[in-house]
């Protein structure tokens, strides 16, 4: 398949390990050009080295905290000074912690608000005027196959997911005419540090090893494992590639057939 994107230029938020990372790899091996983002510098320089080793290409790595409109405003700049232009946007900026209704305060509600919806709405803002300008662009949105079936203890992330869901669909309406595309890919579970995260503390809460919850996971994916992370960036090439011209406004889940419900 010819993707057509060579020389394209691709920011990847939260690119410095798990999901992120494989994506910014995978773009690279198509020969995009590509840039990504994160809080430490020190897993962002390790990224950047795993990203170029044996590519022929440069990465552009910049650190910046993605509920900080300040750092979310230098790292457009930064991109765009750098590169002239941003074809692909990857909104990965990450999910909020744990918790059930009654074990999360308004405090907590805030921070993930600011952390999974307003950093991808503010990195969009700011780019959506060079898209416009440019009649081409896809904003790939990274969410996950909880907008579509709620997972157990995940209070913050079921609810504040479905609001960018929600904004990614009314987003594509609006901005079709000028050949912008937007999409949401919806991972299911998946081995990254973050899911290693969620299952020690599970298994801490329920004093329980962290295999053993795993292993009952897996049990209940009919693929009978979780996903590894290039198979989430395969997905997310796929949308940003001259082969997904006709595909805007959708929430594909990548699960490994978890998902009960029809669509």
């Amino acid at each position: 398949m010819q993707t057509g994107l060579e020389g394209k230029v691709v920011l990847v938020t939260g690119g410095s390990d798990g999901i992120g990372l494989a994506i910014a790899s995978a773009y690279a091996e198509e020969g995009a050009k590509v840039a990504i983002c994160g809080r430490d510098i020190k897993r962002l320089e390790n990224a950047k080295q795993q990203i170029e080793k044996n590519r022929s290409t440069s990465v552009l790595a910049l650190q910046a905290d993605l509920t900080v409109p300040a750092d979310i405003e230098r790292l457009c700049k930064d991109v765009l000074g750098h590169h002239r232009k941003v074809d692909v946007l990857i909104n990965n900026a990450g999910g909020p912690p744990p918790g059930t209704f009654e074990g999360v305060d308004d405090a907590q509600w805030l921070a993930a608000f600011q952390l999974t919806h307003l950093s991808t709405v503010r990195v969009t803002r700011l780019l959506l005027p060079h898209f416009r300008a440019q009649k081409w662009g896809r904003i790939i949105n990274i969410s996950s196959y909880s907008v579509k079936q709620p997972i157990d203890n995940l209070m913050l992330s079921n609810s504040i997911r479905l609001a960018v869901l929600g904004w990614s669909k009314s987003l594509a309406r609006e901005v079709a005419s000028d050949n912008i595309l937007v999409n949401t890919i919806c991972p299911g579970w998946t081995h990254t540090a973050r899911v290693s995260k969620l299952l020690e503390g599970r298994g801490s809460a329920e004093n329980r090893k962290a295999e053993a919850i795993e292993r009952e996971i897996t049990q209940s994916i009919p693929l009978g494992r979780m996903a590894r992370p290039q198979e989430i960036a395969g997905l997310a090439v796929f949308l940003g590639s001259d082969a997904a011209s006709y595909i805007t406004g959708t929430a594909i889940q990548v699960d490994g057939g978890v998902v009960a419900g029809p669509y």
